[in-house]
């Protein structure tokens, strides 16, 4: 082998071969090259498709899990009933006015995704040098037993330095109203909670040739109230999610996907950590029915573990509900969410559990005032 000799053609060929390994390496050290590139790929190479096999994958989760509906209680069984109905009221409306699309939508001007899916996010930032304050509250209600209700409150303030990043922070205001519910203490407080912060940068801006926006939000959280007992604590989260949406028809009905994973350390009496961390997935459909109001629908599957890094399975739960955003002038709205667990899963000790009523509640909500200036 080493001692044959290579002709001419031969060594043309493979010099045009380490020429072109040569120029491939340069273009991979541009930056301009690699943005190219990203951008080619969610467009050319099927990240609907990608996008479509989500919702199947998780659909067809959801159907397993609430084949085991059947064994629910009567009063399960009639929170569930009454969810799909606010469902299927919120969908109806999509129809409706579908039919009477050809009107003039001139009126529908671009609207900020962020805020119009409920507990979903929307890839929105917001305009260069805007700013926002709002209160928004999360609550959950029920347990297995007792009553229990919790709420949540951020105060945020919202700015957005440039048209790529959008910065929050602010204090969280915590309540608790538990009655004998098992493995927790009964309490009736309110007070502060904690301090939170968010970073979005937007991955991926939504053009005319590409209906698709895609963001990353990272949300690093202390607690010194725990979110689900009340009691004392010190509790540090980092929550990050990836917010997609894509614009089905221009300025009217919007779909959203989102990726979330949030690690969570809370001190123990011994001084270590303990750890948990939370995966889900949810996808959310919205639609204008008039310039200032938006309606919708979205789900949330959401998986509950031991460990920093999905260690452990302990739990999960599949959460469905209407949505509603409200735009009163230009520079203030509202937005609110109601979710239902309606299938899941708890490992107990004792065998496995229908619902997460440990790490999740029976029901949730979200309701937030933003005012912008």
């Amino acid at each position: 082998m080493f001692g044959t000799s290579i002709d001419s053609k031969e060594y043309r060929s493979i010099q045009l071969t380490v020429t072109e390994q040569v120029a491939f390496g340069c273009r991979a050290l541009n930056p301009a090259y690699w943005r190219i590139f990203v951008t080619s790929l969610f467009r050319a190479c099927g990240f609907a498709r990608m996008l479509l096999n989500f919702v199947v994958s998780t659909y067809r989760n959801i159907g397993s899990a609430l084949t085991e509906a059947r064994s629910f209680d009567s009063r399960q069984i009639k929170t569930r009933r009454v969810g799909l109905v606010l469902i299927a009221a919120a969908l109806t409306s999509f129809g409706a006015t579908s039919s009477v699309h050809a009107q003039n939508n001139d009126n529908f001007y671009e609207i900020e995704t962020k805020y119009i899916f409920g507990f979903t996010e929307g890839s929105g930032i917001g305009l260069e040098g805007e700013k926002e304050f709002s209160p928004e509250m999360f609550a959950a209600f029920g347990k297995r037993d007792g009553r229990y209700a919790a709420t949540e409150t951020k105060l945020e303030y919202e700015f957005t330095p440039n048209q790529y990043v959008q910065f929050e922070l602010g204090p969280i205001v915590s309540s608790h109203n538990i009655q004998n519910v098992t493995g927790l203490d009964d309490r009736s407080q309110f007070g502060f909670g904690g301090l939170f912060g968010e970073i979005r940068y937007l991955l991926l801006d939504r053009g005319p040739s590409s209906p698709l926006a895609v963001t990353l939000a990272v949300e690093p959280e202390w607690h010194q109230v725990d979110e689900t007992s009340g009691a004392y604590v010190e509790n540090f989260g980092l929550e990050t999610r990836i917010d997609a949406d894509l614009e089905l028809i221009k300025n009217r009905a919007y779909l959203a996907f989102n990726l979330l994973y949030e690690p969570e350390a809370t001190r123990n009496d011994t001084g270590n950590f303990d750890k948990e961390s939370i995966l889900g997935l949810s996808t959310a459909f919205s639609y204008r029915v008039t310039p200032q109001v938006t309606v919708g629908a979205e789900l949330w599957y959401l998986r509950h573990y031991e460990g920093s890094w999905l260690n452990t399975f302990t739990g999960d739960a599949v959460f469905i509900g209407p949505t509603l955003y409200v735009q009163f002038t230009p520079k203030f709205f509202m937005t609110a969410a109601w979710n239902v667990q309606v299938a899941g899963s708890e490992i107990t000790d004792n065998g496995t559990l229908n619902l997460n009523l440990s790490e999740f509640s029976r029901q949730r909500a979200k309701l937030k005032f933003a005012y912008e200036f």
